[in-house]
């Protein structure tokens, strides 16, 4: 098996430079915050690993049946040569559109995007023993800054999946669609899986598990901190939160001060006060809803081809075309 090619846009020096930078930016803002994009250490990775299979963690099962049920479907319309997968991971649902690409004779090549080399190198590797003769073209990168430097025979579809773009404010997913966009060529494709509104209790129970794994994963960004930023973070004195907020329509995620405290954080020469009962927003996981969807798309400049949900209608996976 040859090597896959991997292009390296994100070193890990400039990793560390763009977390000081968030970690300065959110814990001198009021209020407070950080940047979900440092979750994802190993440790954190494998925790939401964890999450994925909780069963109050509906999102992953949901997205699949889509998937399974739909990949062919999703194969015939593109007839993609390239498939680009952004914030890859271990590409597990992946596999299921490039079997259904396969079987369509189309695919050519696989483009992974993520921003661990050692995940990537990983993931490339286990593609490329399952797909023999499948290219394999990885790319070392942040979906948020990197986008424009994606390769990929045409025509591409680019594959955003997990309800990751929920992830992001409404600003930053009008740039980041917008910037797709401008990547793709006209009649290229994108394929967006999105979790939907629904009743409180089931948002909440998917982000705050009886068995408390979220609660660990949300708090394992604080030993992150301690760790690449010389914080001093009493990990045990945060509690987990979990909130619906129906005006935005997104869960948040917040970790709460249990007494007052002061954190100082050495790598960056900042101390910051914590009130008791003071949190700190961690993560914003927005739901949507299909005339969203599409006016969204719309306004980045794609057009919605395909809408499907699983049978409960939880998660939407959406295909769309660049116009």
């Amino acid at each position: 098996m040859t090597e896959p090619v991997l292009d390296v846009h994100l070193t890990p020096e400039d990793a560390a430079h763009a977390l000081r930078a968030d970690v300065r930016a959110g814990l001198t803002a009021n209020p407070k915050w950080v940047s979900p994009k440092w979750f994802y250490d190993a440790t954190g990775s494998a925790l939401f690993e964890d999450i994925t299979r909780l069963p109050e963690y509906y999102p992953t099962r949901a997205e699949r049946e889509v998937l399974a049920d739909r990949a062919g479907e999703i194969a015939a319309a593109t007839g993609a040569h390239s498939l680009v997968e952004l914030g890859s991971g271990s590409s597990e649902k992946t596999r299921l559109l490039l079997s259904a690409l396969r079987e369509q004779g189309t695919l050519r090549q696989f483009v992974p995007q993520d921003v661990s080399v050692s995940a990537l190198t990983e993931a490339a590797h286990a593609i490329m023993a399952d797909y023999p003769g499948l290219r394999v073209h990885g790319v070392v990168g942040d979906f948020t800054q990197h986008l424009a430097l994606l390769p990929g025979e045409s025509p591409r579809l680019v594959a955003f999946l997990g309800g990751t773009i929920g992830n992001l404010i409404p600003e930053e997913r009008e740039k980041f669609l917008r910037t797709v966009r401008d990547v793709l060529e006209p009649g290229e494709w994108l394929l967006l899986g999105t979790d939907l509104v629904k009743d409180e209790e089931t948002l909440v129970r998917a982000y705050d598990d009886a068995q408390g794994v979220t609660a660990e994963f949300n708090r394992n960004v604080l030993k992150v901190l301690n760790r690449e930023v010389g914080g001093d973070f009493d990990v045990n004195a945060f509690e987990h939160v979990a909130l619906w907020n129906a005006e935005c329509e997104w869960i948040e995620m917040r970790l709460r001060a249990k007494r007052a405290m002061t954190v100082t954080l050495a790598g960056l020469g900042l101390t910051v006060e914590f009130k008791e009962g003071e949190e700190l927003r961690t993560e914003v996981s927005a739901k949507f809803r299909e005339d969203g969807v599409r006016r969204e798309l719309e306004d980045g400049g794609f057009s919605l081809h395909g809408w499907w949900t699983d049978a409960e209608k939880r998660f939407a996976v959406s295909l769309a075309r660049a116009v």
